[in-house]
């Protein structure tokens, strides 16, 4: 699926979110969405998901906005895994990650064997599948979130949307979701993640886009992340080296009169 963002523009209680922000979504790519806090990420992968409003502008999926698609279609096409992970029910583990299955039965039918199968393939690729009998209370923040990722990817939907899936996660998980999300955008899907983490967002992305005050500073490759756009978004100074023939960007010191 493509999906085409033109002069996106969200306005709340007089207080302007995005400003104008164009973007264009592609198959098979991994696309960092970066930007310090309050700059508009959540605000922006809501509306592409479907669940939240533009003021002005238009969202457009293979050339047709959502209210033509439909929002049952539209769920079966596009996944979305948010940032709190907040779950209020004590639900086993495989029934959670079943929920993602939900777009594609009709209504009163059970669970079908192509469910049975997406579930157990996406509590493999999430490596949770150990905790299929838990309930989703009894584990930690990290093995939460990585439980919400696997219903995301249950769906089995064109276009994955991932709202901070390495937060609260330990580093080995870190560069395990990051490379299985690398892995679904090179099957052909594609995956918009949003990451606080620079070095991550560097490594493992095709594209970086940086939001900074609800616009947007850049889209490009993560070559393109310069030392001035990182000052100007997040008012830090970075730390640059190369390991194994692969550069890294780490933020280093503020910037400012209290830098030290």
């Amino acid at each position: 699926m493509r999906i085409d963002i033109e002069a996106a523009s969200v306005r709340i209680e007089g207080a302007t979110i995005l400003h104008r922000v164009d973007l264009l979504l592609k198959p098979g790519e991994i696309v960092g969405l970066i930007g310090p806090n309050g700059a508009g990420k959540s605000t922006l992968l809501k509306a592409i998901a479907g669940l939240s409003s533009l003021s002005d502008g238009a969202i457009r999926y293979d050339g047709v906005r959502a209210q033509e698609i439909g929002a049952a279609r539209l769920a079966r096409r596009l996944a979305y895994l948010a940032q709190d992970g907040e779950i209020s029910w004590p639900l086993r583990v495989e029934h959670l990650v079943g929920l993602g299955r939900l777009p594609h039965r009709t209504p009163f039918a059970g669970e079908s064997e192509e469910d049975r199968v997406a579930v157990e393939r996406a509590m493999k690729l999430a490596e949770v599948a150990q905790f299929r009998a838990r309930t989703v209370q009894s584990l930690s923040g990290g093995e939460r979130m990585r439980v919400l990722l696997a219903r995301a990817l249950a769906v089995e939907a064109e276009v994955l949307l991932a709202d901070e899936p390495v937060a609260a996660v330990d580093p080995l998980h870190q560069l395990r979701v990051m490379d299985l999300l690398r892995r679904v955008a090179a099957e052909g899907k594609c995956v918009v993640v949003v990451l606080h983490d620079l070095a991550l967002a560097a490594r493992f992305c095709n594209r970086l886009v940086v939001l900074a005050g609800g616009c947007k500073l850049l889209d490009g490759s993560p070559d393109e992340l310069t030392d001035t756009i990182i000052a100007r978004a997040y008012g830090v100074s970075t730390l640059r080296g190369e390991h194994l023939g692969q550069a890294f960007v780490l933020p280093w010191a503020p910037l400012g009169p209290h830098n030290g």
